[in-house]
């Protein structure tokens, strides 16, 4: 419980005080340099991640982090196990990136300008019409330089075999031409979801896959892009498991 309250302490406070009087400096920031706003939001963010879970106890074991494109924005695909997937997965992007969240997130004060000036989405799963224009502002993002970030399965999942994927935003990427990076995170909700409100001290396995060009697919792998990645994504989770259980045979 004392890591909970440590990380609880340190989120109230970065939304109640310090994050909201450099709110107010990064407004300054955008109205003289929009460029250097996009930079320090990134970082700020990023830095706040790393705080949250060095307090938590997380070590983490990435795999494939250079094969990420330095020179394009791409479409990040992951499982979702863990609210620490967001966390430990962000600290790790080289550029400006914004994730696809659902609606209700931007009805938090604080938490969800800060969202939005890292250029986040809100999609609203139960409105078709709303949707689609999320993923036109999401292929917009792209084309202008922002990677976007999307869990497919729309909610977390805790089973060893993801849900399926909902295939609309792949779209993103076959619209806007980026690479698609396959992302699979392993034991993320071992921090905080398997045994709430505690947060236990964790190894956590990140791998970014080899990214996929989507225009160098055949039609038919077109059609069925979305098991495609997945595939490739419960792979990677597999791999992490199989090596995971290698390590505590290993220390037993």
């Amino acid at each position: 419980m004392l890591r909970f309250l440590l990380v609880a302490t340190l989120v109230i406070l970065f939304l109640t005080t310090v994050g909201l009087i450099l709110l107010g400096v990064e407004w300054v920031i955008g109205k003289l340099n929009k460029t250097r706003k996009d930079t320090s939001s990134l970082h700020i963010i990023q830095t706040m991640f790393r705080i949250i879970l060095k307090a938590s106890g997380v070590k983490m074991n990435v795999i494939g982090r250079d094969r990420i494109p330095k020179d394009t924005a791409v479409l990040y695909v992951s499982n979702h196990r863990s609210y620490f997937d967001i966390v430990s997965g962000y600290t790790l992007v080289p550029g400006l990136t914004g994730f696809i969240a659902k609606k209700e997130m931007e009805k938090i004060p604080l938490l969800s300008q800060w969202m939005k000036n890292l250029y986040c989405l809100f999609l609203d799963r139960d409105n078709l019409k709303a949707g689609l224009k999320t993923i036109l502002e999401a292929i917009s993002y792209v084309k202008s330089g922002i990677s976007i970030w999307i869990c497919p399965e729309g909610t977390r999942n805790h089973g060893e075999t993801m849900l399926p994927f909902k295939e609309g935003s792949f779209k993103i990427a076959e619209k806007s031409g980026c690479p698609i990076v396959p992302v699979s995170f392993f034991r993320t909700d071992d921090i905080y979801e398997n045994h709430r409100p505690a947060i236990r001290k964790t190894k956590i396995t990140i791998q970014f896959g080899e990214p996929i060009d989507v225009s160098s697919l055949s039609k038919e792998e077109k059609k069925t892009l979305s098991h495609l990645v997945q595939g490739e994504i419960q792979r990677m989770y597999e791999e992490a498991a199989a090596q995971a259980a290698a390590e505590d045979r290993t220390s037993d």
